[in-house]
C-alpha cells in the first residue's frame, strides 16, 4: 500500500463516485477502478458499495478513512516541516467569517503580502462551524471565527470581544414580534444568538429571510426590509448610517479570534501572520 493508494481512496470518498475521483485526479476511470479493487483485495474488506449513481462508503471503509486521512495529513505536514527554511514562504490557507472582513482585515492582508511575497496566501470564507471543521481536518491552516471560543479544543492566537447590536434601516426601534429578520444560514453564531434571545422572550423566529451574503443581508436592512443583529464592526462605508439599537447584555458580547489546531509545528508563514495580527489588530 502506497500513499498514492490512500489519496485515491480519500478522493473517491470525497467525490462519492469513481468517475468523479478519476476526473479530479486526471486518471483514466478504469485505472481508478482497478486500483481500488487491488486496495480492497490487499485489505481483505469492501471499502465501497457500488451504486448505479456513484459509491457509498462501507462501515469498514469509514473506519479506514479516518486512518487514511490521518496518514495523509501527517505526510503533508512532514513535507511542510522539511521545506520550511526559516523564513515565511510556501502556502498559507486561511479561513475567515465575513463579518471580520469589514474592519482592518484587508489592510492586514495587504500588509502581510507586501512583507512576505514568497507566501502563497489563500482565503476562504464561511460560517464559524464550517471553518472550524476545515481547520480540524487540515483543510485550512487557521481561521478567524466567532463564538464561544474558550470552549473549543483549538489554540487561539488572537482574541477580541465584539459588541453585538440590533441594526435597522428605520428610526424607530423594531418590534420584536412583528419584525422581519435577515439571518445567515444555520451555523452562524449571530443567528443562534438571535434565536436564543427571541426564545427567551417567548417569540419564535418565523418571520425571516435567510441570506448567505453579508453584503446582501446588510443591503436588505438598509432598505428597511429587515432588521438583524451583527457586531458593530460592520458599520462601515454604505452601512455606517444604519440605525443601531442595543440588545440585552446577556446576548451583547461575542468572541472573535484566530484559531488553529493544537500541535507543536507552526510554519514560519503562519507565525509571521499571527504576529502581524497581534501587531495591527482587526
Amino acid at each position: 500500500m502506497e500513499l498514492s493508494d490512500l489519496k485515491l481512496f480519500q478522493t473517491i470518498a470525497e467525490e462519492g463516485s469513481i468517475s468523479g475521483a478519476a476526473k479530479r485526479l486526471d486518471y483514466v476511470q478504469s485505472n481508478v477502478t482497478a486500483r481500488l479493487r487491488r486496495l480492497e483485495d490487499e485489505l481483505g474488506v469492501l471499502l465501497f458499495h457500488r451504486r448505479p449513481k456513484g459509491v457509498q462508503i462501507t462501515e469498514k471503509g469509514a473506519l479506514f478513512r479516518k486512518y487514511a486521512d490521518s496518514i495523509l495529513q501527517m505526510a503533508d505536514e512532514s513535507i511542510k516541516i522539511l521545506q520550511d527554511h526559516g523564513k515565511p514562504s510556501g502556502s498559507l490557507k486561511m479561513g475567515v467569517v465575513e463579518t471580520v472582513t469589514c474592519g482592518n482585515f484587508m489592510n492586514l492582508i495587504a500588509s502581510y503580502q507586501s512583507r512576505y511575497e514568497e507566501v502563497s496566501l489563500s482565503l476562504e470564507t464561511g460560517n464559524s462551524l464550517e471553518l472550524m471543521e476545515k481547520v480540524e481536518n487540515y483543510e485550512l491552516d487557521a481561521a478567524f471565527v466567532t463564538g464561544e471560543l474558550s470552549n473549543t479544543n483549538f489554540l487561539t492566537d488572537f482574541l477580541l470581544t465584539d459588541e453585538i447590536v440590533l441594526l435597522s434601516g428605520r428610526t424607530l426601534a423594531p418590534d420584536l414580534i412583528e419584525q422581519k429578520w435577515a439571518i445567515s444560514p444555520r451555523g452562524c453564531p449571530f443567528r443562534m444568538r438571535l434565536e436564543q434571545w427571541l426564545k427567551d422572550e417567548g417569540i419564535a423566529l418565523k418571520n425571516f429571510i435567510e441570506i448567505s451574503s453579508l453584503e446582501t443581508l446588510l443591503s436588505s436592512v438598509r432598505a428597511g426590509l429587515t432588521s438583524t443583529i451583527l457586531p458593530k464592526s460592520v458599520l462601515k462605508g454604505p452601512y455606517a448610517d444604519l440605525h443601531v439599537y442595543p440588545i440585552p447584555e446577556s446576548y451583547r458580547f461575542i468572541e472573535t479570534g484566530l484559531i488553529r489546531r493544537k500541535e507543536k509545528y507552526m510554519s514560519h508563514a503562519y507565525k509571521a501572520f499571527a504576529a502581524l495580527v497581534q501587531e495591527e489588530g482587526l
